[in-house]
């Protein structure tokens, strides 16, 4: 009987040493994950040749790491970023980007240092600094910029002056050319349109979220609420896609 006992003794010290080899390995393999959140999409290239794209695998909060495409293999690649993590690693928090390569061959989490925003990308920052920068100046009927406006001379000066398009220079041509959204699917970035109907309009501003928009009217350029009982809202449009 005591040589049975000393058996599971031995077994249960045996067990009780694997199971901390086990959670001993474990801790160092994985990591905890504490939080995740999407992100408006923007494009990123990389900043340094050193970081790898990488599946997290397991349940979270806990994943382990698996490097399945190195950034030395894609010098000139764009990558479009659309969520962050923060994960405890080794104590410290580090934030990691979900990146997808715009020619589809690649995809991953890669630590945020790895990359950088591409140069030139057309961002709502852009068209919402240069829309800011005309506030207060004088209206003019036909004016273009860039001492004063029309509603559409306007629209069409922030968005050659911040991301280089060309827009058409009537508020009609410019509500027909672009794709349509509408109060659920509007951006910030997009353009508001006002008239009778969608064959009359008469006035665009452009929208900067919260229900407001900046546009050039009889009081020159100013910032107001889409929202108003002396003009009708057509519709929206969104002439480029912003990050």
């Amino acid at each position: 009987m005591k040589y049975i006992v000393k058996i599971f003794a031995i077994l249960a010290i045996f067990i009780g040493i694997t199971a901390a080899h086990a959670t001993q390995a474990k801790a160092a393999t994985t990591f905890r994950v504490v939080s995740t959140k999407n992100v408006t999409p923007k494009s990123y290239i990389r900043s340094s040749a050193k970081g790898s794209l990488y599946n997290l695998n397991g349940k979270l909060p806990y994943v382990s790491f698996k490097a399945v495409h190195q950034l030395k293999n894609y010098p000139r690649t764009t990558f479009r970023v659309t969520k962050t993590r923060v994960i405890l690693r080794s104590g410290v928090k580090s934030t990691y980007y979900y990146a997808i390569s715009t020619n589809g061959r690649a995809a991953g989490w890669v630590w945020h240092g790895y990359l950088k925003v591409k140069p030139g990308t057309a961002t709502y920052a852009k068209v919402y600094s240069q829309a800011r920068k005309q506030l207060g100046k004088r209206y003019v009927y036909g004016a273009v910029g860039p001492n004063s406006f029309d509603c559409s001379g306007f629209s069409k000066y922030v968005y050659k002056k911040s991301i280089n398009k060309t827009l058409p220079r009537t508020a009609q041509s410019q509500y027909n050319k672009y794709k349509k959204t509408s109060t659920k699917t509007r951006k910030a970035g997009d353009l508001v349109f006002f008239g009778s109907s969608k064959k009359r309009i008469s006035h665009v501003g452009i929208y900067v979220g919260n229900g407001k928009m900046i546009d050039a009217q009889n009081r020159g350029v100013v910032t107001e609420k889409v929202v108003s009982p002396w003009w009708h809202c057509v519709g929206y449009c969104r002439p480029a896609t912003l990050s």
